[in-house]
């Protein structure tokens, strides 16, 4: 499940565990095959519990730490920052604009980062909230409850766009433009977005449909369904937020991956 391409990128960013030399234990199980338990949870939902054993990943509780261990270390944050400087190489990036946008997923388990979900009947629920460049990439994910407003991750979203390398000169961390819904228009927010150097194009309420920003925001729509395409993402089953959050972030950077393939 993990190719030799993702297992270049992702092994010099594990963190280095040294053997004790007294009263070592049990051998430590293999990062890579670890990793693919990881993966398997990932694409399946299957409870970690439940992990079969004959795969020869280790225990979904080995796993699970692992997860918990690699996210603590930043892990997926560096691996999803490697791919996007690759990509921003290979000239695969399109920085002439980025698209937000926000999905509700339901979280069975409650936990922080949920709330009552406005469009599910006040069940409980979290945010996925992603930007990406013109082309669909993601460059930046959050996670909030369900109950929180779109427009609260705007400024949130642009900031973690972390600075990508590849080319020559300084690194690039802004698009030329930002394209949103209805939900975003707010005029306070149009004025910080442009103090950040980005123009921003956000539908405003009150109009007919047809502005034509749905020719440049497809995209954003498309990534989230690449997101929620991973099983494990379609509906929130952790109660710890950083757990599903190393899930987004692992996501992205599988697509990231992928794109880079093409």
């Amino acid at each position: 499940m993990v190719s030799d391409g993702l297992w270049q990128r992702i092994e010099p960013l594990l963190p280095q565990i040294e053997r004790r030399q007294r009263y070592p234990g049990r051998k430590r199980i293999p990062d890579r095959q670890v990793l693919c338990g990881i993966l398997f949870v990932l694409y399946t939902a299957i409870p970690w519990e439940f992990l079969p054993q004959e795969l020869g990943f280790g225990s979904g509780m080995t796993c699970w730490r692992r997860l918990a261990e690699w996210q603590a270390a930043g892990v997926w944050q560096r691996l999803h920052e490697v791919l996007l400087g690759e990509l921003h190489a290979a000239g695969k990036l399109d920085w002439s604009k980025a698209v937000i946008d926000a999905s509700h997923v339901r979280a069975l388990k409650g936990g922080p980062k949920t709330g009552p979900s406005p469009v599910d009947r006040a069940r409980t629920g979290s945010k996925h909230h992603v930007i990406t460049e013109g082309a669909g990439i993601p460059l930046a994910v959050s996670l909030t409850g369900g109950n929180r407003h779109d427009v609260t991750q705007l400024h949130k979203l642009i900031e973690a766009i972390p600075p990508v390398r590849g080319r020559r000169g300084r690194p690039r961390r802004r698009p030329d433009r930002l394209y949103a819904d209805r939900g975003y228009d707010y005029d306070t927010h149009r004025r910080a977005v442009r103090a950040t150097g980005i123009t921003p194009h956000i539908a405003r309420r009150g109009i007919e449909h047809g502005s034509g920003l749905g020719a440049h925001r497809w995209v954003v729509e498309q990534t989230i369904a690449l997101l929620h395409w991973f099983r494990r993402l379609c509906v929130r089953w952790e109660i710890r937020d950083d757990i599903h959050e190393a899930f987004m972030s692992l996501a992205c950077a599988i697509i990231c991956y992928r794109r880079l393939l093409r």
